[in-house]
Order: C-alpha cells, then structure tokens, then sequence
C-alpha cells in the first residue's frame, strides 16, 4: 500500500521526506546525503507507465493509467512511501488514487505567500509570474528538458485546489502538517509524524528519540545546504538560463515574505488568498 508524502512545490516537501528517511532507512537516524531519498519514489514518474500504451506527445494521456500503476506498484503488498505534487482529483474521469490503493497522506501546508517567493526562485520567475502560476487550476508540470515527451505530466491544479483536494479527502487517513509548524515546534511535528506512519503500519516499537533527535539536527536547513554544496542535490532544476543547476536550498526558514514581497504586491497577495489565509489560520 502507498503512504503518500503529498504538498504543492516547495511547501517542505523536501525536509519532511529527509526525515521520514532518515528515521525508517539508517540505523542512527543520520542523513549523509540525497541518495537515502531513492527510498520514497515520486508519482506520478514515466518509469511507472512503461508498460502501459499512451501517447507520450499528449500532456495527460498517463493519467488513464494512474490507478492501474498503483495497482501494480501494490502487487507485493509492501509498505512504500511516494512524494507526489499532484492533485487528489479526477482527470479524464480518472481519479489519482483511491482506497484500494493508498493506506494515507501526509500533506505539507505553507503560508502561500512563502510560496510565492520559493517558486519565484526555483522556476526562474517574477513574483507576478509565480502568482499566476499559483492561481492556474490547469497547471500541470512534466521534464521540459524532454522535448515532446509528457511521460513525467503531474496535474498541480492550483494551489487552492491542490491543499483543498487533499486535506477534504475523505477516502483515507490524511495527517496535514504546516511547515511553519515544522520549523517553530519540529521535534513534536516530527513525532506526530512518526506516530501518524507507525499507527497506520500497526508498528508496534516506541518512538525512538535518539534516532529522531539524530534526523533532526543531520536535515536542519543549514546541513542540507551544506550537502548540496558539496555534494550536489539530485532534485535541484537546471536553469533555462544559464548553464548551471539553480540551488535548490535558498532561503528556507529565512524565506519571510513581508521582507521580500513589494508593498502593493503584498496588498494583492492579501487579497487573492485572503479566504485560504482565514481558513488556514495564517491571518
């Protein structure tokens, strides 16, 4: 069964799969590098649908096969983790996962207007752009270093869309955590973590303090940063722009939006997410 690790692009997904990482698949709780990250896959991926027949020219012909790659991902009946940035809506009347399927979620929420800025660096856009790129229902991401070839397509939605889908969901068990929480309070978000997956695996060992408190100090912002400095970072883009990978550890917790979004730029943000803000309790 699948236990999705699920968020918009760059609300933590990242962190928060290091230290699920780094407390299931060492023995110390120590994260050395990203290759412990090939432990939890990312779906929807190409590899997953080479056995099906789609037109790889077609943005979204994958998404027939969604549940039938699960399906086979499930055969062996084991416990595997996924990231995914996709919605938890339907396509092509096709929904992206179901019970059969998935066993739970963990969801990644983020102040969009941190977000904002995030995206902003990684893509390579304005700060108008990233809005509009946020606000797009029909987003949709795949490889564009690929030329014509969707075979990677994952459907965001918007970013409304994409948090509401998945903290709504009432197919299975879904345990939404803030990644502003995470950075304020981290060793109790990290153990709700941990007891969330142990609960729905019926793992029946206590919480290992030590080796939480290890992937703790190894995935703090300033360590991976330093990773990826020396040692490179797999998930890192490469620039449209320039001939070199744009970091993919920037600001992290020093990302403040009220320090970096202009004054009339941040009265629109207000007011575009000012529902999602209330709901979400950021206001």
């Amino acid at each position: 069964m699948i236990l999705w690790i699920a968020s918009y692009p760059k609300s933590g997904n990242t962190w928060v799969r290091s230290l699920i990482c780094s407390y299931y698949y060492t023995n110390d709780g120590v994260f050395t590098d990203d290759t412990l990250l090939k432990n939890i896959g990312q779906f929807p991926e190409k590899k997953y649908f080479e056995k099906f027949n789609y037109n790889i020219l077609v943005p979204g012909d994958t998404t027939k096969f969604w549940l039938k790659a699960q399906e086979s991902i499930n055969e062996d009946k084991k416990l595997r983790f996924f990231k995914t940035h996709n919605f938890l809506g339907k396509i092509n009347n096709v929904q992206f996962t179901n019970e059969e399927n998935t066993l739970g979620a963990i969801y990644i929420l983020r102040d969009p207007r941190n977000v904002i800025t995030s995206v902003k660096n990684h893509f390579e856009m304005t700060y108008e752009e990233s809005l509009e790129f946020m606000l797009n229902e029909r987003k949709f991401t795949y490889d564009y270093f690929k030329k014509n070839d969707y075979g990677d397509f994952q459907f965001l939605s918007s970013w409304e869309k994409n948090y509401q889908t998945w903290i709504n969901n009432k197919m299975f068990p879904t345990l939404v955590i803030k990644y502003e929480d995470l950075i304020n309070n981290t060793y109790d978000e990290f153990k709700k973590i941990i007891n969330f997956i142990d609960n729905l695996i019926k793992k029946k060992n206590e919480f290992d303090k030590k080796k939480a408190l290890n992937a703790l100090s190894s995935t703090n912002f300033l360590n991976l940063k330093k990773i990826e400095n020396t040692k490179g970072f797999s998930e890192s883009l490469y620039s449209k722009k320039k001939n070199k990978k744009i970091p993919f550890f920037h600001l992290g917790p020093e990302n403040n939006w009220e320090n970096k979004l202009e004054k009339d730029f941040k009265v629109t943000v207000n007011e575009v997410f000012k529902k999602n803000l209330k709901e979400l309790h950021y206001f």
